[in-house]
């Protein structure tokens, strides 16, 4: 018996007509669905349309398909709150597989906790694993101590760690920060806008921006038993590796200032060490010398937008 529930999901998606019917196909199989499904597609196609006008086995939600008016995640994603009146909210990635039970998982951790404002699900494939010594010494001295696991932690200049899957943890597991790709939120709990415009195109760490902001005012959970798959697939979004680092390098800051409050020069002097550690531990492999020199431009492109930024407003 498949139960509708007083939620909204909101799925943005560009050119991925097969993979969003996977994902579509895996919410039909859901014992508990959503009783709407907002598709805000931003293909240059109809192809992504058809897939939503599609008859889906099982399929108890009403599918609302609507032409993206800005590209980009966030932007879809506020364009898919306008005008909602649901009280529960459902961010979903076009590429994932959820397992069974997983909306019923994070629909009742509402039930677990009243202060619950957002939970996401388990990603199988993409988990916290227990840190090196330099990923360790590194964690340790962004975030000011020593702890146990940094597991679902969000330190330093807002580096966001996954949280991690072990039997002896909770059910619904208190973290710091939620990512966007299978989490509800309940609606009163979200800023107006839910993403500022600071978040253009591929849109990375609007997810983080988002539950820091939630979190201010009511806990964040892991769901882990609500599983899913996520099947990250290629797109012209991610093939400039210079625009991805300017853009994590500038949206990292803007969450560390803005969202975090964290703006002064020992701040910034970890949000340099971040970047540093990052740039290193991607030239273990091969991939990762050929993309050092986009990389590095890339970086040094934020560091004279921040500056020139802050002469004009001098």
């Amino acid at each position: 018996m498949i139960k509708r529930i007083p939620v909204t999901a909101i799925i943005p998606t560009a050119n991925r007509s097969g993979v969003l019917q996977r994902t579509i196909e895996s919410i039909s199989k859901q014992s508990m669905q959503p009783e709407e499904l907002v598709i805000v597609d931003a293909s240059d196609n109809d192809v992504t349309e058809r897939v939503c006008n599609m008859l889906f086995e099982g399929l108890a939600t009403t599918i609302t398909y609507q032409k993206a008016k800005q590209k980009g995640a966030a932007a879809q994603r506020n364009q898919g709150l306008e005008g909602n009146t649901k009280p529960v909210i459902f961010f979903l990635d076009d590429d994932i597989v959820l397992e069974p039970g997983c909306i019923e998982q994070l629909w009742n951790g509402f039930q677990h906790d009243a202060k619950a404002g957002g939970i996401n699900a388990m990603i199988t494939n993409q988990r916290y694993h227990a840190p090196g010594k330099l990923s360790r010494f590194m964690y340790r001295l962004m975030s000011g101590k020593k702890m146990l696991s940094y597991a679902g932690k969000c330190i330093g200049p807002a580096w966001n760690l996954l949280p991690e899957d072990r039997e002896d943890l909770p059910v619904y597991n208190e973290v710091e920060w939620l990512n966007t790709t299978c989490t509800i939120y309940r609606k009163e709990a979200l800023p107006v806008p839910a993403f500022p415009i600071q978040f253009k195109d591929y849109s990375l760490l609007e997810d983080l921006s988002l539950s820091l902001t939630v979190g201010k005012k009511w806990k964040l959970f892991n769901a882990r038993h609500a599983r899913i798959f996520h099947d990250s697939q290629p797109g012209s979004h991610k093939r400039s590796v210079r625009k991805l680092a300017k853009m994590e390098l500038l949206n990292r800051r803007y969450v560390m200032i803005h969202v975090m409050g964290r703006h002064n020069f020992s701040d910034h002097c970890k949000l340099f060490l971040f970047e540093l550690f990052g740039i290193i531990t991607v030239l273990t492999n091969i991939t990762g010398w050929k993309n050092l020199f986009p990389l590095v431009f890339g970086k040094f492109e934020a560091v004279g937008t921040i500056l020139f930024t802050k002469k004009a407003h001098e």
